[in-house]
């Protein structure tokens, strides 16, 4: 079972997601948090395997929570929850190393989907907030294409193309599906790939695919 804490300062949106989530049987919300401060405690008292975070609360933000977070529950992985109008925060929770980010008005297999990813030990991406935040970021705070070109040079044919479908926002099923290989393969794979780049998770993979043009070639 996998079990999830729900932070948002809006009950209406908890209840939705609650209700999403509670339609795939292997997931658990444990517990409900409207705010930073209470998301960490609540954390701390149930241990939960993941938090969905919203990334404007009162009192303690998500991005203020989700660092807390890492800082006193490593083992517990964060999403964050966004809308399309706060791309200036996203760029700060993927430098924090966030497990992954997920629109609250995405397709609700989206959000089913990204919670077993990520408790699976991968990460989600909304392939609509990556092409956002690239659009908006992509000359300025989150690099320059040649400079991602370069960082991806040292890489593989193979590594780059699964690269590129980690940008599209594939998960390692649909990737193994689309290169005819096994699972594990592509978690061999996407592990290796993470460690050459040099960067924290699969979130900040996906977004250097996108700095480099990967993307765009499949």
């Amino acid at each position: 079972m996998i079990r999830v804490l729900l932070a948002d300062d809006e009950a209406m949106i908890r209840a939705g997601i609650r209700a999403i989530l509670g339609a795939a049987e292997d997931i658990e919300v444990v517990a409900e948090a409207s705010d930073g401060h209470e998301a960490v405690a609540l954390t701390l008292q149930h241990r939960p395997d993941l938090c969905l975070v919203d990334i404007r609360m009162p009192r303690l933000d998500g991005l203020q929570a989700a660092a807390e977070l890492q800082r006193v529950a490593p083992g517990t992985a964060v999403v964050m929850l966004t809308t399309f109008s706060e791309d200036e925060y996203i760029a700060d929770a993927l430098a924090s190393g966030a497990a992954g980010f997920l629109l609250k008005s995405g397709d609700p297999r989206e959000l089913i989907a990204g919670v077993h990813a990520v408790a699976e030990g991968g990460a989600c991406l909304s392939p609509a907030v990556a092409r956002r935040v690239i659009s908006r970021f992509g000359s300025g705070r989150l690099g320059k294409q040649a400079g991602a070109q370069a960082r991806i040079e040292g890489l593989t044919g193979r590594e780059r193309e699964v690269l590129a479908l980690v940008g599209a926002g594939l998960s390692n099923a649909e990737i193994a599906g689309r290169l005819h290989v096994v699972e594990g393969t592509v978690k061999a794979y996407v592990s290796q790939i993470l460690t050459r780049l040099d960067v924290k998770n699969r979130v900040q993979a996906a977004i250097l695919a996108y700095e480099a043009g990967l993307v765009h070639e499949h």
